[in-house]
């Protein structure tokens, strides 16, 4: 414990930050697994830093911003979003969650507090949004801008349906893994293989486009897999550094020799995406990503306890669900209000060249100084919105119908 002279009021910043970090330290029970929450931040934090750097919203010339990224001019962005694009780390601490949760309760009763607690704000941010779609053009903005706002926020919620859906089967799944172990991921892994064969081996002409987004379980279910054999013991060291590499060797594969794009996320204009559907890069970028989590978790554990790493883990978990749905609202009102400016370097400027990227990573304080107060204003609603205006019986039925706006002004958008 570090001690502060007088009360934590009469310190310094750094005195006060220092006591603040101490009384979340001890406030925290011993057997909190720190690393795993460790992981779930790193996650968020890695979701956000990548879509900040490479979602920009250019302003056109009849005043609109439209979506565009910094990828096809400079393509050696993508290797880097291998270190960036941790979304299988979320899912991998969602099954090593549900593993060790489930072993508590019934399961009707645990599988509808967790379908709550994640569906409480996608819910609330549909509504919000749905009232924007409405609000914003009578208020003079343009519909373009409008309609590229309404995309992008809805980038995140995509990933989170795609977790409800799996969290559904955790039963099935912890069944799975308590007969096959771990070799339970090589069946979602080899689906995957399956459906990328159909959508790129030499019958692809006449496969169905939308037979690529059969992936959108299996490929993220890979993850989730892995994390209850690792909540269960089964994923050991030798196992991850095994992960690690193979999942580095057939990433290179896939990339170099078998036409995959070597970023992690698609862009406009791009050919062929690795993630609208997914392919199978996702679960092999995850293989890599979570054999080098295996191997790294005693580390990160040894670091958390102290205070001031864990203060900030801590923190960004408390906000983490908040932080997934509105990260992109952040930086679609500082790119709106900033298009009322002009075109401004790293906003709203095309997103054509190395300046561009330098003078993004500056406008990264206005977004966080955005996403901040937000998180700080709606955190609340991923709790039971019992005692707000949502929880009476008119609140809960004007934010579903906003919900419903924003799901039917998709439908129509998309």
């Amino acid at each position: 414990m570090i001690a502060v002279g007088g009360d934590a009021g009469s310190g310094g910043p750094l005195a006060r930050l220092r006591a603040a970090a101490d009384r979340v330290d001890r406030a925290t029970p011993p057997e909190r697994e720190r690393a795993i929450d460790g992981f779930r931040a790193i996650a968020i934090l890695g979701i956000v830093i990548g879509h900040w750097t490479v979602a920009a919203l250019v302003l056109w010339g009849d005043g609109g911003l439209r979506g565009s990224s910094p990828l096809p001019a400079l393509p050696w962005l993508g290797p880097i979003g291998w270190g960036v694009q941790l979304l299988a780390l979320f899912f991998l601490v969602g099954g090593y969650v549900a593993a060790r949760s489930r072993r508590t309760g019934d399961y009707p009763a645990w599988l509808a507090a967790r379908l709550f607690r994640l569906g409480r704000p996608v819910v609330l941010v549909m509504a919000v949004w749905g009232v924007l779609v409405v609000a914003l053009p009578l208020l003079g903005v343009p519909e373009v801008t409008v309609r590229t706002g309404a995309v992008l926020v809805l980038q995140p919620l995509w990933f989170i349906g795609v977790f409800l859906v799996i969290t559904t089967l955790t039963k099935a799944l912890i069944a799975a893994d308590r007969r096959f172990g771990a070799a339970a991921a090589l069946a979602p892994l080899a689906l995957v293989a399956l459906v990328d064969l159909a959508r790129f081996g030499p019958w692809a002409p006449t496969v169905p486009d939308g037979v690529g987004y059969i992936n959108a379980i299996p490929a993220w279910m890979f993850a989730y897999q892995l994390g209850i054999s690792w909540a269960n013991g089964r994923l050991r060291r030798p196992l991850a550094l095994a992960l690690l590499t193979v999942g580095a060797a057939a990433l290179l594969l896939l990339v170099t020799r078998l036409g995959y794009p070597a970023a992690p996320i698609g862009y406009p204009g791009a050919e062929r995406s690795n993630l609208n559907p997914p392919s199978l890069f996702i679960p092999v970028l995850a293989m890599a990503q979570i054999g080098a989590a295996v191997l790294l978790r005693d580390r990160l554990e040894g670091l958390l306890r102290r205070p001031l790493p864990w203060a900030g883990i801590a923190v960004v978990n408390l906000n983490a669900l908040t932080v997934f749905c509105w990260h992109l609202s952040a930086l679609f009102a500082v790119s709106a209000l900033g298009s009322v400016r002009g075109v401004l370097p790293g906003l709203t400027a095309a997103p054509d060249d190395v300046g561009w990227l330098a003078a993004r990573a500056a406008w990264f304080v206005l977004f966080t100084a955005v996403l901040v107060p937000l998180c700080a204003l709606l955190r609340r609603f991923e709790r039971p919105w019992h005692g707000t205006l949502l929880g009476t019986a008119p609140g809960r039925v004007a934010a579903g119908a906003a919900a419903l706006v924003y799901a039917g002004a998709m439908t129509v958008l998309l």
